[in-house]
C-alpha cells in the first residue's frame, strides 16, 4: 500500500488565529456556511472571530472618518505582540499550497496570536496600514465584505488539511 508524501515537512505548533470584521453578516444561509467551517477550524486551532458593530450613522460620515472610526475600533482589539495581517486587495496573492506553508512558517516561528482584519467598505485608515505587518489578497477582483469571511475560513481550513496531509485539498 502506497503512502501519501507529505508536501511540508512540518510541525504543527500551536497558534491562535483571529479574524477581526467590521459589520455582522446579515444573510442567514452565509452565516450557516460560516458556522460549518468556524466548527470544522476547532479541530485544528484555537479560532476567535470578533465582530466590530457596524458604526451608528454611519450614512451622515464621510469616507475618511468612517474609515478612521473603524480603525479605532479594530485597533482596540489588537494586542502588541499580534501579528496584524490586512486582507487588503493590494495584498500579496498565494495558491492554497503556498498560503498553507506560509501559515506553516507563521507557527514554526514561534508566533501565539495571528490577527487577520476584513475592514469596513471603505477599506482601512492610514492608522491600520501602519500598525499591519502584511496584507494578504484572495483575488484582484472585488468580493463583498459578506463573502470573504467565508472565502478566508474556508481557506484557513483548507490550510490545516493541507498541512496535515487530510484529503480535503485535492492535488
Amino acid at each position: 500500500m502506497n503512502k501519501v508524501k507529505p508536501i511540508f515537512t512540518r510541525i504543527l505548533v500551536r497558534m491562535n488565529i483571529t479574524l477581526i470584521s467590521v459589520g455582522k453578516t446579515d444573510d442567514r444561509d452565509l452565516q450557516h456556511l460560516l458556522d460549518q467551517y468556524v466548527k470544522r477550524l476547532s479541530h485544528y486551532v484555537s479560532f476567535e472571530w470578533i465582530i466590530i458593530p457596524d458604526l451608528k450613522n454611519a450614512k451622515r460620515m464621510d469616507e475618511k472618518h468612517q474609515k478612521i472610526k473603524e480603525g479605532e475600533a479594530i485597533l482596540k482589539k489588537v494586542q502588541t505582540a499580534d501579528r496584524l495581517i490586512l486582507l487588503d486587495e493590494k495584498g500579496k496573492q498565494y495558491t492554497s499550497l503556498a498560503y498553507a506553508e506560509w501559515m506553516q512558517k507563521k507557527m514554526n516561528s514561534g508566533l501565539k496570536n495571528l490577527v487577520f482584519v476584513i475592514g469596513g467598505p471603505y477599506g482601512f485608515s492610514e492608522a491600520v496600514y501602519r500598525r499591519s505587518d502584511e496584507k494578504l489578497s484572495f483575488s484582484t477582483m472585488t468580493f463583498s465584505h459578506q463573502m470573504i469571511r467565508l472565502f478566508f475560513v474556508e481557506q484557513v481550513y483548507r490550510a490545516y488539511t493541507i498541512l496535515k496531509n487530510e484529503p480535503y485539498h485535492h492535488r
